[in-house]
Formats: C-alpha cells, sequence, structure tokens
C-alpha cells in the first residue's frame, strides 16, 4: 500500500501570474522558471494497493479542470473541502464530468457553515432544480462537532481522515489530517487543537501566502515558527502569491522546508 498526495495547485487566489492589462503580473517571481506558474490550491490523495487506487480530492478549485486533466485523472472516490471561499470550491461543477465517468454521485463533505454554502451557491449539484433535466451531482455531508474519525472507501483500500479546525481571517477553516499527512492550505491562527492535531505528522503541507505579514493568511515567519514546533520530517508551503519566487525559496528556506508546484508528488 501507498499513500500519495499530489499537488493539484500551489497558488494564492489570484493564482501566479496574476491577470493585468497587457502582460500578467508576476510579481517577483521569474516568468522564466515554470515552477513559478500556480494554479489555485487543491490537493489529490490516493491510496494504491496494487493497481487499484482511492482518491480523495481536497478543495475543487477554480482550476480543477485543468488540474485534473494535468494529472491524468478522471474518477474520484470522495471530495473534502476546507471553507467555502471562491478559489477552493468554484470548480464544483467539474465534479459534473467526473460523476459522468463513475456513473454516480460523488460524496462530498465539509462542515456545516460550508456545506451550507455550497447548497446555496450550487444547490443544482445537490439537488434537482424543479423542471431541470440535469441529475445532481453530490451527496453532501456535514462533518459535524467534535469532529469524529471519516473512512472514505475506494478500490484502493480506505482513506481514513480527521478534520481539525484552524483560524482564516473572520472565519473558521478545516485542516485535514490523513495518517503522515496533513494540510492547512488557508489559516492565519493555529490554537493548541490544531497543535494536536498535528502532533507526529510527517509531512505537512501549509499555508505561506507571503513574506509580510497578512490578515487571513500565515505568512512566512509565521509559517516557520509553526513548522519548528510541529517539527515535520518534511514541511510544504503552498497558497502562495506573486511574491514568493520558487528559486529564491529554495535557497533561503531551512532545511527540510521547501516550496510547492503545481504537479508536485509526495509519496508517503
Amino acid at each position: 500500500m501507498t499513500l500519495e498526495v499530489r499537488i493539484l495547485g500551489c497558488g494564492s487566489s489570484g493564482g501566479v501570474p496574476r491577470i493585468a492589462e497587457g502582460e500578467p503580473n508576476w510579481g517577483d517571481c521569474d516568468p522564466n522558471e515554470p515552477k513559478n506558474r500556480r494554479s489555485r490550491s487543491s490537493i489529490l490523495v490516493t491510496r494504491s494497493t496494487g493497481k487499484r487506487k482511492t482518491r480523495v480530492l481536497i478543495d475543487p478549485s477554480p482550476d480543477l479542470r485543468e488540474q485534473l486533466i494535468a494529472a491524468g485523472v478522471g474518477l474520484l472516490d470522495g471530495v473534502l473541502v476546507t471553507h467555502d471561499h471562491a478559489d477552493q470550491t468554484h470548480g464544483l461543477d467539474d465534479l459534473r464530468v467526473v460523476t459522468m465517468n463513475l456513473k454516480h454521485r460523488l460524496d462530498l463533505w465539509s462542515d456545516r457553515v460550508a456545506l451550507k454554502s455550497l447548497k446555496a451557491k450550487f444547490g443544482y449539484c445537490f439537488e434537482a432544480a424543479p423542471g431541470s433535466g440535469y441529475p445532481p451531482i453530490l451527496n453532501g455531508h456535514e462533518l459535524a462537532e467534535p469532529f469524529a474519525p471519516l473512512a472514505i472507501h475506494g478500490a484502493g483500500g480506505t482513506i481514513s481522515v480527521e478534520a481539525f479546525g484552524v483560524g482564516h481571517g473572520r472565519i473558521r477553516s478545516l485542516g485535514f489530517r490523513i495518517g503522515p499527512l496533513a494540510y492547512c492550505p488557508d489559516v492565519d491562527v493555529l490554537g493548541e487543537d490544531g497543535f494536536a492535531a498535528l502532533e507526529g505528522v510527517e509531512c505537512w503541507i501549509v499555508d505561506a501566502l507571503r513574506h509580510r505579514p497578512h490578515p487571513t493568511h500565515a505568512h512566512l515567519g509565521r509559517t516557520l515558527d509553526w513548522i519548528a514546533r510541529v517539527r515535520p520530517k518534511r514541511a510544504i508551503l503552498t497558497n502562495m502569491h506573486v511574491d514568493m519566487d520558487y528559486l529564491a525559496l529554495r535557497r533561503e528556506l531551512p532545511p527540510g522546508v521547501e516550496p510547492a508546484y503545481d504537479g508536485m508528488s509526495v509519496l508517503l
């Protein structure tokens, strides 16, 4: 059995480069470095047993179609959502093609607030509108508190997930612990419950938006302080803005810490 995480996207809400008049806005990122081209943050977790696979998507970003095509993935066993912001969820409709491949609905899990918001924005994905010929594509499941372990089943075996809450400006986002892996793409406050959930983690993929402090995201200095406390074997920075050049980060980060890039794969 192997567990693999693929970074589908590691960019901030506007991606890298950002839309601009004339030439795109690369900020401090070298446009000649392919690893600086970042789609919106999302990961795919795969458990493999022989040739059989179980796949879980975390956050259907607005770039989901291109992300899944690049990964060569057309089937999923479940979807987890950290929170309801657009850069995490506005690829939800792209899951329609995945369900066509599966020939059944997909199960999606998030907390009460995010699930309510998703059903308001994308109601047709959960329940057919009156007179519509389009079937719903998702079964929505609430991750109720206190969070209990969740088992997502598939051909490659069971992927066990534990959710925990983190601060993200004025809202709560979810972090997810999957065995040796933890994923916290949108966080500016980690409480003691969060640190407890991260205890013993081997690979932590974590928000590091930019160099300067930000009101809703961890900046690089804060994230490095957290990493020093959690002490994962490997820490990978995600949700990066246009001031976070890949090669510059590789030179300046301490051992065991590295920037993500789209298409990056980690075996655990």
